[in-house]
């Protein structure tokens, strides 16, 4: 299965998010903003980047810019909850797979991992 990183500053929402994905067999990593994301990025190959827009230190917008451009085949699934977030990431089109509203429940976060990793 794939190897993920999760990058979420609510330690709730990350653990579920994790525990969900390691219920169809996934690797899971986590960190708890955008810098200590990027410095996991770093620690050895991923998949998939799946991460919140709005976070301390570095918000999940610089985080997918910094990604796609150190790590060109990653795949990159944002999430937020707050539509003018999502308005953010339309200069990254090229650059994510999509962006996942907030809040989801278990079998959405699982399906949008699934479709960001088979496209």
């Amino acid at each position: 299965m794939a190897r993920i990183l999760i990058t979420e500053d609510e330690d709730s929402l990350r653990s579920f998010v994790a525990r969900a994905l390691r219920l169809d067999g996934h690797e899971t990593m986590e960190a708890a903003d955008g810098a200590e994301g990027l410095e996991r990025l770093s620690e050895g190959e991923f998949d998939l980047l799946l991460s919140d827009i709005r976070m301390p230190v570095m918000d999940g917008i610089e985080l997918a810019h910094q990604a796609a451009d150190r790590f060109p085949g990653l795949k990159i699934l944002l999430m937020t909850g707050y539509a003018e977030q999502r308005e953010r990431a339309d200069d990254l089109a090229v650059k994510i797979v999509d962006v996942v509203s907030k809040p989801f429940s278990l079998p959405d976060i699982r399906l949008a991992v699934a479709q960001a990793l088979a496209a």
